[in-house]
């Protein structure tokens, strides 16, 4: 069972993205999260059987206080921005001071991908390519992929990266 937080600003997709990557299914518009919620998918990678334990955090500023709490046992974490809006980018280090709060370790021993969304809405695109792959770097962080939950691209491409490194620092697999 692997524990992964997915954080960052309120309207970046975080739980569109869940709910695409559990239900293969588009579900636009929804409501902003409370605090926190979280579901589980069983995978298989390289012939190992997991179980992710996916934990969506609100965005929203008023809830960050609860979050340091659910960060710990985390095994991995994912940071989302919004591709389109800059200032989804202007609380990066305040949502990696929170997980670094939860986490009560060395930042980079916890496996954090950062994630740009609304791959779809290209034309629209605020951040680039090089400045994300730059500041995710440049933080430590281990990747960085781009993503859209309205057409699928990249979706499960998230999760299994993430899972894949999971399991790498946990010695589960090699490569």
């Amino acid at each position: 069972m692997f524990k992964v937080c997915l954080f960052g600003d309120g309207g970046v997709g975080k739980t569109t993205l869940i709910s695409r990557y559990l239900t293969d299914v588009f579900k636009g518009g929804s409501e902003i999260t409370i605090g926190v919620d979280f579901h589980i998918k069983k995978m298989e990678i390289q012939e190992k059987r997991i179980s992710l334990q996916i934990w969506d955090f609100a965005g929203e500023e008023r809830f960050r206080f609860l979050l340091p709490s659910y960060v710990l046992g985390a095994s991995g974490g994912i940071f989302m921005f919004d591709i389109t809006r800059y200032s989804s980018l202007r609380n990066f280090q305040d949502w990696l001071n929170i997980v670094r709060q939860g986490y009560k370790g060395p930042l980079e021993q916890i496996p954090i991908l950062m994630v740009g969304s609304k791959l779809d809405l290209e034309y629209k695109r605020a951040v680039s390519r090089d400045e994300a792959f730059e500041l995710a770097k440049k933080n430590n962080l281990f990747g960085y992929i781009e993503c859209s939950s309205k057409d699928g691209q990249n979706v499960q491409e998230v999760f299994l990266e993430i899972a894949r490194i999971m399991m790498k620092k946990a010695k589960i697999i090699t490569t």
